[in-house]
């Protein structure tokens, strides 16, 4: 386990220069795979990740083709030399976790999308994360989303995935454990570091408030949250969420003009 203690320096600021409330550099592009419908690359500190977007189309095999509604597939894979350790990842997909974050990102996108317009249709969406540095699910959320723009299906929101970190002192007694510091955009390191992570995907309006729901995912097994903690950390994770939308927001209304 790492201390928390080390990721602070002199100057209160992060092992990267960041301060505690400060996100990751951020670029994308769009349109980046021709045959696709829809495609979104996106580096969010030293996370890469790739999204392709095909459909609508006819479902394949009876799934979905008397339904009134068009149905999301997901696939979320990384590959086997993501890790930011140096390890290599045994199997790109298919895998417990895998099959977690392709269900996670199927719910998120199914949030956002008119599936209404689409009746007896499919949309499949794949996600390839090249390289891992902490929060790569919210990344990968981010991704879908620019891709789904670029295949030109309708959407209600941005669905914008953001994490927070309470990082918490191993000198702490327990009846203190509450306390520590809330870091937002955690690398891989702090993530791994003593405490808890949310990973947060919202949709939020124009204004900063949530417009359609909420979707929380805890990580950090282990690890004890207090009630009294969530309120504080929800409102920092929904500021870094309407701070990436407005970056995305901006990417997508260049990439149109272009």
């Amino acid at each position: 386990m790492i201390e928390a203690e080390s990721f602070e320096n002199e100057n209160g600021l992060r092992s990267d220069g960041r301060r505690a409330m400060e996100l990751r550099h951020i670029r994308v592009r769009m349109g980046v795979f021709s045959q696709a419908d829809g495609s979104a690359y996106i580096e969010h500190g030293n996370n890469k990740i790739f999204v392709t977007v095909y459909g609508p189309h006819q479902p394949r095999g009876s799934t979905g083709r008397s339904t009134s509604k068009g149905i999301v597939n997901c696939q979320y894979s990384m590959a086997v030399f993501s890790l930011s350790s140096g390890e290599r990842k045994r199997k790109p997909r298919g895998d417990r976790k895998s099959q977690e974050k392709s269900l996670q990102l199927k719910h998120a996108m199914e949030a956002i999308i008119h599936l209404e317009l689409y009746p007896r249709s499919q949309i499949d969406i794949y996600v390839e994360v090249l390289q891992v540095d902490g929060g790569e699910y919210c990344a990968s959320v981010n991704a879908a989303t620019l891709a789904l723009i670029d295949a030109g299906i309708p959407i209600k929101n941005y669905a914008i995935g953001c994490t927070v970190t309470l990082l918490n002192s191993p000198s702490l007694q327990d009846e203190d454990s509450t306390l520590g510091r809330i870091v937002l955009d955690a690398h891989y390191l702090e993530e791994g570091a003593q405490g808890v992570t949310l990973s947060v995907v919202a949709l939020p309006s124009s204004d900063g408030t949530l417009k359609d729901g909420l979707i929380v995912v805890a990580q950090g097994a282990g690890q004890r949250l207090h009630l009294s903690q969530f309120e504080s950390l929800k409102a920092c994770v929904l500021r870094g969420c309407q701070d990436i939308k407005t970056i995305l927001d901006r990417a997508v209304r260049e990439y149109l003009t272009e």
